[in-house]
């Protein structure tokens, strides 16, 4: 699968989502945001490590808040709640392990 034959998708106010590989184990996205989308506190059982490919965010990590830029990186253990304010329009690339099957549709599993 290659990252720019994908399509993407939007899954937000704000927020669009575009995978760029997958397989079992492992799997990475791209999420470009506008300014002032959130990607709302959550959590899942899954390890994630995103990276700041541009724009500004403000994180949460369980209760502890940082604001990012472009070449940032953060790591989210599995199941801690997080999220994302973004304070300048930009790109996070996300990997998550295992797979998130929540962001595949039917032709995708």
């Amino acid at each position: 699968m290659l990252g720019g034959s994908t399509p993407t998708e939007a899954v937000g106010d704000g927020v669009k989502r575009q995978m760029y590989g997958y397989n079992d184990s492992i799997m990475m996205v791209r999420v470009q945001f506008e300014v002032g989308a959130v990607g709302d506190v959550h959590s899942h059982p899954h390890s994630q490590v995103s990276y700041v490919e541009s724009g500004e965010f403000d994180v949460f990590i369980d209760g502890v808040e940082k604001r990012l830029g472009p070449s940032d990186s953060f790591f989210i253990q599995p199941n801690l709640d997080h999220g994302a304010v973004c304070r300048k329009a930009g790109v996070l690339l996300d990997v998550f392990s295992p797979i998130r099957e929540d962001f595949l549709n039917e032709d995708q599993k």
